[in-house]
C-alpha cells in the first residue's frame, strides 16, 4: 500500500486515512502479506517509494498521492500491478490530465461510491469492468439517546471551506429565537483564516456561545459528542461519500446534508423507504435553515426520522465487508 504520510497521525483525522487503516488492518487480519509505504512531499518521494517495490508486486495506491503523478506511475505499470484508491476524484465537472492518465495506466480502480465510479467512468472512458465500489464500513456503535427538543447539533468535518462551515454559519443566524446549540468537532489548523472568519461572524451575529468550535477531538470524545447529539448537520460543498453521516447513523442520529456527491448513498434508507434525515440544495443557507427549523419545529418529524435513522442503523455495513470488497478486486487484479 502507498499512503500519505501520517495515515495513523491521530491530529491528521480524515475518512481517506480512516478507509487506509481500516483496510489495511483488515487485509492483515485476513492474512495478507501487507507492506505500507507513506509519501509526503513531490512526486521524487513517491519515486523512490515505488522503486523500493519488487517486479510483480501488487500495489494498492491511494488516489492522493497517486493521481497527480503519471510521470511516476505509468512507467512503473510495465512491471508492477496497480490499483488505485480513489476517495475523492480530482475531475468531477471536467477531466483531470494528470488523474486520467494514471487511471488509465493502472489495471484496476477502486472507488469508495458509486457516484465517484459514474464520475469516473464519465470523465475517461475506463472500461466499465475495471472500476469498482468499496462503500466505507460503519463501525457498531451505542444507540444516541436524543433529547425531547432535539436542539443539540452536531457537525463533524474539518473547519474548511469545502464543508460548509459558513453556509451553516449563515443558516443558524436566521434561527436566532429558536433554541438550539450547534459543536463543530473538526480539525481548525488547515485553514487558519477561513476559522478566524468563522468565529468573528458567529460573535458578530450572537451566537459565539451557542455555536462551538471544538478542534479535533480523541476518538472518545467523540464518541461522547456524538452521543450527546440530536442531530448530525453537513452542509458540505463536495463529497464522495460522507462517513461522518454513517458514523452518525451507526449511533440512530438523523442526517441534515447537502445534496452532494455520494451523500445520498451514505444516507440511504429505512425500512419502509423513508430517509433517516434530510437533503438540502448546496451551499444554500435559506433551503438549510428551513430544514433546521422543520427539525426543531416539528416533533412529529423528529419522531419520524429517528425512527428511519434507528432502521437504516441495522442495515450498515461494517469494515469488514469494505475489506472484504477491496480483497476481492485485489484477487482479480492479482
Amino acid at each position: 500500500m502507498v499512503v500519505p504520510a501520517g495515515v495513523d497521525d491521530p491530529a491528521r483525522p480524515s475518512g481517506g486515512n480512516t478507509y487506509d487503516r481500516r483496510v489495511r488492518d483488515g487485509l492483515l487480519a485476513a492474512g495478507r502479506e501487507v507492506h505500507v509505504h507513506e509519501v509526503s512531499g513531490p512526486n521524487d518521494a513517491l519515486a523512490e517509494a515505488v522503486r523500493q517495490i519488487p517486479d510483480g508486486s501488487l500495489v494498492l495506491l491511494d488516489g492522493l498521492v497517486a493521481s497527480p503523478a503519471p510521470d511516476v506511475l505509468v512507467p512503473e505499470s510495465r512491471r508492477l500491478r496497480l490499483v488505485a484508491l480513489v476517495h475523492m476524484p480530482f475531475g468531477q465537472a471536467e477531466p483531470h490530465a494528470e488523474e486520467g492518465a494514471v487511471l488509465r495506466a493502472v489495471s484496476t480502480v477502486v472507488t469508495t461510491s458509486a457516484w465517484a465510479r459514474r464520475v469516473l467512468l464519465d470523465l475517461y472512458e475506463l472500461p466499465a469492468d475495471s472500476v469498482h465500489v468499496a462503500e466505507p464500513g460503519a463501525e457498531a456503535a451505542d444507540l444516541a439517546p436524543g433529547t425531547a427538543a432535539g436542539a443539540a447539533l452536531l457537525s463533524v468535518a474539518a473547519v474548511i471551506p469545502g464543508k460548509g462551515h459558513d453556509v451553516l454559519l449563515d443558516a443558524l443566524a436566521t434561527m436566532q429565537s429558536r433554541r438550539w446549540r450547534c459543536l463543530c468537532v473538526g480539525t481548525i489548523e488547515r485553514d487558519p483564516a477561513f476559522v478566524a472568519s468563522l468565529r468573528r461572524q458567529a460573535v458578530d451575529a450572537g451566537m459565539n456561545g451557542r455555536m462551538r468550535f471544538s478542534g479535533a477531538l480523541p476518538e472518545e470524545d467523540l464518541a461522547r459528542s456524538y452521543g450527546a447529539a440530536d442531530l448530525l448537520v453537513l452542509p458540505s460543498r463536495s463529497e464522495t461519500y460522507g462517513m461522518v453521516v454513517t458514523e452518525a447513523l451507526a449511533r440512530g442520529l438523523p442526517v441534515i446534508a447537502a445534496e452532494v456527491g455520494g451523500v445520498p448513498e451514505a444516507m440511504g434508507h429505512g425500512a419502509d423507504g423513508t430517509r433517516p434525515g434530510l437533503l438540502v440544495p448546496p451551499e444554500d443557507p435559506a433551503a438549510l435553515g428551513d430544514a433546521l427549523r422543520a427539525w426543531l419545529g416539528d416533533p412529529r418529524l423528529r419522531r419520524q426520522l429517528r425512527q428511519a435513522a434507528r432502521e437504516r442503523r441495522e442495515s450498515l455495513a461494517g469494515w469488514s465487508e469494505t475489506t472484504a470488497a477491496v480483497a476481492g478486486v485485489l484477487a482479480r487484479a492479482a
